[in-house]
Order: C-alpha cells, then sequence, then structure tokens
C-alpha cells in the first residue's frame, strides 16, 4: 500500500513538473510571437515611418505603377491600392496578410523578386497614401510581427 502511494506522489510530482516546463515554455513561445521587437496594434497606431513610406514610393514606382498605376488608381486587371475598395478588401485583416499576398505574388512579372524590406516599404506608401498615420518605428519585416497589426478602416 505503501508503494502504491509513493508511486502515485511520483506521477503527481512529475505530471507537475512537465505542466510548468509546457506553462513556461507557452509564456515564452508568447513574448516572442511576432519576432523580436513585435508590436501589436492596428494601422491607426503609427507602425511605419515617413522615410520608410518614401523609400516604398521609390520602389513602388519601379515595380507596381506599371500595373497598378503611378496614383495607385488600379488598370486594366490590377486592382486599385488606395481608395474605399482597397481599403474594404484590406479590412479586418493584417499587415502580414497583405505582406504575404505581396511575396508569393507580386509583381505580376515577377514574384518573388522584392525584398522582404523592399516589401514592407511598399506597404508603408500604401498605408500612407491611404491617409494612415506615420509613427517613429519602421514597419517590421517579418509576417509574425506584421500579423500582430490589424488593418482596419475605422480608427478605434
Amino acid at each position: 500500500m505503501r508503494s502504491a502511494a509513493v508511486y502515485a506522489l511520483m506521477i503527481a510530482s512529475t505530471f507537475a513538473v512537465v505542466v510548468r516546463v509546457i506553462a513556461a515554455a507557452d509564456v515564452q513561445e508568447g513574448q516572442n510571437v511576432g519576432g523580436a521587437g513585435a508590436r501589436a496594434g492596428t494601422v491607426w497606431s503609427g507602425v511605419f515611418t515617413s522615410a520608410q513610406a518614401d523609400r516604398g514610393g521609390t520602389v513602388y514606382a519601379q515595380s507596381c505603377a506599371n500595373c497598378h498605376g503611378a496614383g495607385l488608381e488600379g488598370a486594366d486587371m490590377s486592382p486599385a491600392l488606395s481608395g474605399a475598395a482597397f481599403m474594404a478588401s484590406w479590412n479586418d485583416l493584417t499587415l502580414g496578410d497583405l505582406f504575404e499576398r505581396i511575396r508569393i505574388s507580386m509583381p505580376a512579372d515577377r514574384p518573388g523578386s522584392l525584398s522582404r524590406p523592399q516589401m514592407a516599404d511598399v506597404i508603408a506608401y500604401l498605408l500612407r497614401a491611404n491617409q494612415f498615420p506615420a509613427g517613429a518605428t519602421e514597419l517590421p519585416t517579418d509576417t509574425p510581427a506584421l500579423r500582430a497589426m490589424k488593418f482596419v478602416v475605422v480608427k478605434p
């Protein structure tokens, strides 16, 4: 009887240790969600800098304007990247979703040819063009961090 009680105590102690280890790993993982320096928020939180949007304008002119128009108005089969239709298309999604769309499919004639910093710069340019405020910190270039940033049309 005594050995059964000792055995049960050992199992309970082991279980408690395993639970603590898993909980600690979850906390640590939660702190790292989004990569180093991840910032949660919305596009209204000043998630890009003016300098980053300026660089994005240069990349946009070189790599995107041929299809989407110099003024982001869209053309032929390419959608506008500013205005009501663009805003409605991305409302309630994340900047990570937008980043991945660009990464996988843009530019249409050379998908995947833009670097991660160039894609983040273009997104900053699009945000500024759609009247979202700039801030003091650049938009990150890693998808998990961008997934913590929500694209919302109405200011919270």
